[in-house]
């Protein structure tokens, strides 16, 4: 069974306190379950993780580069928090691997701050999914799993 690897950046694992009028009172642990949930449907494993620290992430996705390769991970989904904005990191790793990427975001980000609109990994990254809350989660595992097989 082939899987998806599900990560997400700093602050997320404080999701259901972390300002629950712009995040939701979802928790992290629920975000999982429903990934899971998504995953099984199309036949997938998921990896889930989260870290804080930006050299940890590149560190997970070096490692999905590869698995890829090796042809037992189909892609990943990535909601990279406030690294998104900020990390060309993030995204070099992305490009050098090769790795099949969705991007993630729970809030809509292009109608928050301006410093949010911007992303580094959005070049990189085979779809972007903004603004539908936990469910988007579900989305970017349904498309990873609609993406051809790595030939």
């Amino acid at each position: 069974m082939s899987t998806v690897l599900v990560l997400n950046g700093p602050n997320l694992n404080l999701l259901g306190t972390r300002e629950p009028a712009i995040y939701g009172s979802t928790t992290l642990a629920d975000v999982e379950a429903l990934c899971r949930t998504e995953a099984e449907k199309h036949g997938l494993d998921v990896d889930f993780r989260q870290s804080n620290h930006e050299g940890v992430l590149v560190d997970w996705i070096h490692e999905a580069g590869r698995a890829h390769a090796a042809g037992t991970l189909k892609g990943v989904v990535f909601n990279a928090g406030a690294y998104t904005h900020t990390s060309l990191a993030l995204a070099d790793a992305t490009r050098g691997t090769g790795i099949p990427l969705i991007e993630v975001h729970i809030t809509n980000v292009h109608a928050r701050e301006a410093v949010r609109h911007h992303s580094f990994l959005s070049p990189v990254a085979r779809g972007i999914i903004v603004g539908l809350g936990p469910m988007g989660y579900a989305l970017a595992i349904a498309a990873v799993a609609a993406l051809p097989a790595k030939a």
